[in-house]
């Protein structure tokens, strides 16, 4: 028998059959007429290559095949009422499932360490698994390759993928506290240019920052000296050197400050709103939905 040739209408047509061991019964409960069911008993004699119902007297009586398939297909029809009726939960308490989060270090430091915390008291048996920032976004997205990407909404847009909005953050410029070209509780401009600079990239084609890619847009001529695909590493890269950088605001409060001055950008620079992106097919799982939901929470306990 090929399946593919076995309507679920077909089953339910046959259940109602051999319920009722009449045609016209069998149309009335499903709201069929008399010539549809007699198709559907055809269809159904085919199929099982048996007659199913035939006639003692005036009675349709059931051939023993039929009487065979009384129970097996009323269970088949029950467990795909249940299937479809029963909506899957998620229960964090007790929950063993496994998520992937692509993101920078940084939103791994600001956000996904307090996630990481509320997600191990609540639910113990779930995994986080915390995958590098990825240099194609779109494409680890159109491949599913990631429960959840978070990335600046700058840089993604809107309208491909459902997102939602996490955090804001502002850029301000580090150097060394002893850097004797930045004496003032100010840089310039020009002081800022003349410096050397370390900045953050990512993938072999050196992807820069927003910030950097917006100094890049506007012309400014800078002498790079080091790239480095960790917002992390800057401050301790900066030390005892007259590079500059700049750094997220968030990340800066976090990370060791000692020997490392920040300072007002010289210029206005665009801000960064950090952003969960996932793939349409997660957007109704419970456990997903759940997962998002702490998220987004957790994000809004970091404040202003």
């Amino acid at each position: 028998m090929n399946l593919r040739n076995v309507d679920l209408n077909l089953l339910v047509a046959l259940d109602a059959l051999l319920a009722e061991r009449s045609v016209s019964r069998a149309g009335q409960q499903l709201g069929l007429s008399q010539p549809a069911m007699s198709g559907a008993l055809a269809r159904l004699r085919k199929i099982f290559d048996d007659p199913l119902l035939v006639r003692v007297g005036r009675e349709l009586t059931l051939t023993p095949h039929a009487e065979q398939l009384i129970n097996p297909v009323r269970e088949i029809l029950g467990r795909i009422e249940r299937t479809i009726e029963q909506r899957p939960g998620f229960d964090p308490a007790t929950a063993t499932q496994t998520f992937s989060i692509s993101a920078s270090d940084y939103a791994t430091l600001v956000l996904l360490g307090p996630l990481i915390r509320a997600v191990a008291a609540e639910a113990p048996g779930v995994t986080i698994n915390v995958l590098p920032r990825s240099p194609d976004a779109r494409r680890l997205l159109r491949a599913d390759g990631a429960d959840l990407v978070i990335e600046p909404r700058e840089i993604l847009g809107d309208g491909e993928f459902p997102a939602h909005p996490l955090f804001a953050d502002r850029w301000l410029c580090a150097v060394d506290a002893a850097n004797p070209a930045v004496a003032a509780s100010e840089i310039t401009l020009e002081e800022y240019l003349r410096l050397p600079h370390l900045v953050y990239s990512i993938g072999s084609q050196l992807q820069l920052n927003l910030a950097d890619r917006h100094l890049a847009e506007l012309g400014l001529q800078r002498r790079i000296e080091v790239t480095v695909e960790s917002f992390l590493l800057v401050p301790f890269l900066l030390r005892g050197t007259p590079l500059a950088s700049l750094v997220l605001q968030r990340a800066s409060r976090l990370l060791p400050a000692a020997g490392i001055r920040l300072l007002e950008p010289p210029l206005e620079l665009p801000e960064i709103t950090e952003t969960m992106y996932w793939h349409p097919r997660h957007t109704a799982d419970p456990g997903h939905h759940w997962l998002r939901e702490h998220l987004a929470a957790t994000a809004a306990e970091l404040g202003s």
